[in-house]
This record gives C-alpha cells, structure tokens and sequence, in this order.
C-alpha cells in the first residue's frame, strides 16, 4: 500500500482495498459492532478501480462523492481521503466555510456555591469563575449550543516575578489552541465559543486547588451556567489539550445536565495516574503543584491568597515516591481527590471522543487505553483517535514534523489528519445540535510506520498473545540492574513474518532485590535489526503487581514485577527481532529510593513477553489513508 507517494498511486492502491463500512447494533449486548460488507466492497472497488484506469482521480473523487450521497460531514472514513478538503493550512479547515460572524465577546463572572471543604480557611477572596464569550450572529430565536475550553494558562506566568517576562494572553483573546480553531471554524456553522480561566488564575478568583475538588467545582458550575442561558439551546461540549484536555474530565465527574460531550486531547484522568507509572515517578512530578502555582500567582496585591492546598499540594509527590510501602500516598487523600475517572464512569451520561499521540511523554498514552474501553463498558459512546504524534493535535503537521527517529518520526507525512475537523463537525452536529444519528464507537489508530487502522475496541478483538519465555526464547535475561549503570540487554528470536504488534504487551519479570530492598526497572523496546525504538515500560517493584498500591519489599527476596508497556502499534518486518534494554531509570522518570545504595539493586531471574498479535493482510477492510495534505502544501522542512 502506498502512503505518501504520488497521489494516482494512493488511489490505485486504496481502491484494492476500498470499503464500504455499516454498523449495526448487537442484540445481546446492546453495543455496536463494526460489520465489513465484503461482497460490496469488491463491486465498488471495481468500479472505481475502471474509472482510475480511464478517466483519472479527478472523476474518481467525483463518483465516490455522488455513490455515497449524503452530508459530507458523513462521509465515511475510509474515503475522506477522496474528499475535496482545503488543506493548504496547519490545521485542518471545513469545506464549508459557515454563514455566520461572531459578535464582539462579552465577558462574565459566575458565583460559585463551593462544598464546605472548599471553603479553605485561608484568605482566597470570593468564588468566581471568569468566562469570556463569543456568540455567532444567527438569526432573532435560534438557540446555539457552546463549545468552551478551561484551563489555567490565560494571563499565566507570574507578572512581577523577576526574569519571567510578560504573562500570557487573557481569555478575551482565542487562544493559539482550542479557542482560535473553533472561533474560526465552528463560530461560523452556529456554535458560541466560551473560555474560562480556572479558580485563582487568569480573572477567576479563590484558590488555585490544582484539578482539585475546588476546581472541579467551579468548572461544573461554569458548564451550567453556559447551559442555561436564553441564548442557548442547552447543550454544552468541552474540548482542550493537556490541562485544558484534563478539565474535561473535570467537568464529567459530577457533571452538569447540560454537558453532552467531552473531547479531552492528551489529558491526564487522574493527578497520581499522569506522574506515576507502576509507581516510577516523573521528576516533574515533585514541583508541579508548587510550580502551578508560582506561575498563576503575580505578585500584585490584587492577586495575593492564601489557600491550604498551596502547603497539601507539593507534599505529596515526595511522600508517595519516599515512603510509599508506609502508606506514603495515602497520608492524604490528596490524589482520591484528583482521581477523575472513577467518578466519570459512574456518574456522566454523555459521550467522549479521546484524542491522542502515542508517543506523547507529556501525558502518557495509557490515559487513553484501556480508558477508551472502561468508557464503552460503562455504557458511554466513546470514540477515539491515536495517531503517532507526540503532545499535539491531530492537525500539525508543523509539530509532527519535529519527532525524531523512534519517537514517531517514521510514520510522518501520514499522520497528520487533515480530515479532523470534518470528524468532530458530525460528532458535534449529533451531540451539541441533534442533527443526525449517533456516531459509532471506534478506535483510529496508526502504526509506527505510518499506517492507519480502525478497530470497534482496542486492542483490536481478534489479536491474539503470542508468549515467550525469556529464558528458553530469548537471550541475556539475567544480571542485575542498579543506579550505578548495570543493565541487562535480552534478544528475542527472529521473526520470520513481517509481525504487527498492536496492544498492550507484557513483561513479567522475575528478579530479587540485594540488601537494598528497592528496585525499579525501565524497559525500552527496540526493533533489534534497525536499532529502532518501539516503547517503554516501567516500574517501582514497590508497585510489583501494577497500578497505585505499593507493598511492603523485604532485601534478599524474589519476586515477580507485572510489567506492561504503554500502548504500541508497531510493524516489526519479516527477519527482525526484539531488542529490551533493562535500565534503573530512563528518560524523564526519576531512580528509585534505592537507587544511589551502592547494596541496592535487581537481579534479573527470567520471565515472560507477552505480544499482542494482529495479522492484517493490505487488502483488509480496515486499513484507510490520510488525506493527502502534502498536496496542497510543501512538507514543512
């Protein structure tokens, strides 16, 4: 299959494989399930297959549009890439433009009924969540629904801390993000935009309380307020990345009855879950509620408080990372409080479209997997998109151009989804304006060659685990690993089929502390023949069973550490092999406690790999292609 070569092959390659794709309900499970119409999809490609031949692109994209019918916004995915998009930007663009202007912002103050709890004993000054507001100007009647992003980076960077330069722009500015994006392109389809600073930034006031109660709170409050305006037809959606992505999940906790969906890009479900992986902790993790801080408090008069949760905040991190086996994290219930996805499953009733890079270090890509699947099974339409990017928007090809060599580069130009905006356009007519029939559930996701793939769930349902022992199958699995740069490298056998991991794989190792009684591993996974990296793993043998409770470990024992590595779609050709390099620490991710014990250390005893297995042949259904954007635009150098 062609990826990025000229665009008469794309199309001659695509239409080997073109598809029609229907959805249909289950019966017995109440869930949608993605059904491949074969027989159709060998007549179409036919058909279309003679008209390339004969009559070029040009009227090959002209009869798919008129086959199909329907709305463009409806045009099914696996022949977006025939659409007539205008691409000649850095973000993607609708082929309509919109009928309506935006009137001129207006801004306003909510006041926020907080729990007891939040009250804070200190000197915050009032509750009150600031919004600025930008209405399309439709007719005398029409009620609109609001798409608003929150977050604490308006007027962020500490005016009148030395050497840190102006703040950041206000909230009455469309932010370079979310905010200029939807101003431009959804204001004018009929939808207001709404920017609200977090509690204790920008003009909202009372304390910072960092994805806190507090802030929750507010965000929920702000949400309602927006729904229940005369100009509103009730329905409220919230979109952002990072922060801004995390308050999405916010306002989902205890949400309002107006908010009906949530586009969360790369933001972190719970505060502990973002810095902490099997227990190995982010070194950002230690001053990031103390840097927040520093950041949104100017050193004016008019923005001086006192708040408990600026002594609670920076605490934590290093009793959890210190003293974790003595309940260190559990001195407070100071992640309970953060932890946002329990409480979204349990209590939101509207939908969730996760966006997503893979090789995103800012906010791990296991914030999305399995959360994508947790959301389906709680009975919320989910869908998601996860292309190899980094902490970006599906639609930068700017950015995407910067990764390196392991860190997503090998599948740039295909990665950059020009047709984005028309995804969210239909997604947003559903749920925001009730036009249309629901979306369907779905995974869009790449591999690390470039290649995209949908899936109803991810990992995909008929991936199989191929399992190998790491002493009988693979060489150089033992040693001991320390902070003073022991390692141990293992191989695994040839592959003699080109192998599509897509999944979650396992690493199960067993090891056995030294008179330390600590330990952490950090796993890199290569391509061995192309000296490639494929992804990571970590872990706190504190942590050895996975997730967030610690155990205690006693020196000189043996035990068994549940790896597993972040999500990874990779494409391993035909007579490579596996490569994992087992360091104490690695990248961003601080040493264990143990680490700097010269009697600290892990022994490596063997284990297990476990792989999850796809084979997809290029002529199945569910491989589709990009749009072309690079046609319209030179790759950015």
């Amino acid at each position: 299959m062609s990826m990025a070569g000229d665009q008469d092959d794309d199309v001659e390659a695509v239409l080997d494989a073109i598809v029609v794709t229907s959805f249909k309900s289950s019966d017995n499970q109440g869930r949608r399930q993605l059904n491949i119409s074969a027989a159709s999809t060998a007549a179409v490609a036919v058909v279309f297959l003679l008209l390339a031949m004969f009559v070029g692109e040009s009227i090959v994209k002209q009869t798919i549009e008129e086959e199909f019918g329907g709305d463009w916004w409806d045009t099914p995915l696996q022949l977006r890439h025939s659409m007539d998009l205008p691409m000649d930007t850095l973000r993607a663009k609708l082929p309509d433009e919109g009928d309506y202007e935006a009137l001129p912002y207006t801004e306003h103050f909510i006041e926020v009924e907080l729990p007891a709890s939040e009250q804070d004993a200190g000197f915050p000054g009032p509750a009150l969540m600031h919004i600025a507001l930008w209405l399309p100007n439709v007719p005398e009647g029409v009620k609109i629904p609001v798409i608003m992003t929150i977050h604490p980076y308006y007027d962020f960077g500490g005016e009148g801390l030395p050497g840190i330069g102006d703040d950041s722009s206000p909230n009455t500015i469309p932010d370079g993000g979310v905010g200029k994006w939807v101003y431009d392109t959804f204001l004018p389809h009929g939808y207001a935009l709404a920017q609200a600073s977090t509690f204790g930034t920008g003009q909202s006031t009372h304390c910072q309380d960092v994805k806190g109660l507090g802030e929750q709170t507010g965000i929920q409050a702000a949400t309602d307020w927006l729904g229940q305006q005369n100009w509103s037809n009730g329905n409220v959606g919230l979109m952002g990345k990072s922060y801004a992505g995390t308050t999405n999940w916010e306002a989902a906790q205890n949400p309002s009855e107006h908010l009906k969906t949530i586009v969360p890009i790369s933001g972190s479900i719970g505060v502990q879950e973002m810095f902490y992986r099997n227990g190995s902790s982010e070194a950002r993790a230690m001053g990031y509620d103390a840097a927040y801080q520093a950041a949104t408090t100017d050193l004016t008069t008019d923005d001086m408080r006192v708040c408990s949760d600026d002594l609670v905040g920076p605490l934590n991190p290093w009793s959890t990372w210190g003293w974790a086996e003595f309940g260190g994290a559990e001195w407070s219930d100071y992640w309970d409080e953060r932890r946002h996805l329990p409480d979204v499953l349990a209590n939101y009733q509207g939908s969730v479209y996760i966006v997503w890079g893979l090789q995103d270090w800012n906010v791990d890509p296991y914030h999305a997997f399995p959360t994508y699947q947790l959301l389906r099974d709680a009975g919320i339409n989910a869908r998601a998109i996860a292309g190899q990017w980094a902490h970006n928007y599906p639609d930068q090809p700017d950015r995407h151009n910067e990764l390196s060599s392991g860190y997503g580069k090998e599948a740039y130009p295909n990665m950059s989804r020009m047709d984005w905006a028309v995804e969210l356009f239909g997604w947003f007519n559903y749920y925001l304006k009730d036009i249309g029939e629901e979306p369907e559930p779905m995974v869009q996701i790449q591999t690390n060659d470039g290649r995209w793939h949908v899936e109803e769930t991810w990992p995909p349902e008929d991936a199989s685990t191929l399992l190998q022992d790491l002493e009988s199958d693979w060489s150089g699995a033992s040693g001991t690993v320390n902070g003073f740069g022991s390692s141990v490298t293992m191989t695994s056998p040839v592959f003699v089929n080109e192998t599509h991991i897509s999944g979650l794989p396992t690493l199960h190792l067993d090891v056995s502390t030294q008179v330390c009684n600590g330990g952490q591993i950090f796993a890199t996974l290569y391509d061995d023949d192309a000296n490639l990296r494929l992804g990571h793993a970590t872990m706190d043998i504190r942590y050895r069973d996975g997730g967030y409770d610690a155990k205690p470990t006693a020196p000189a024992s043996s035990y068994t550490m549940l790896m597993e590595f972040n999500p990874l779609d990779v494409i391993l050709p035909a007579g490579h092999a596996l490569r994992i390099e087992l360091t104490e620490s690695g990248e961003d991710y601080l040493p264990g406690p143990c680490a700097s014990n010269p009697a600290g250390g892990l022994s490596i005893n063997g284990g297990t790999v476990g792989l999850p297995i796809i084979d997809r042949p290029v002529s199945d259904e569910r491989w589709f292609l990009a749009p072309a954007w690079w046609d319209q635009q030179p790759i950015p150098s």
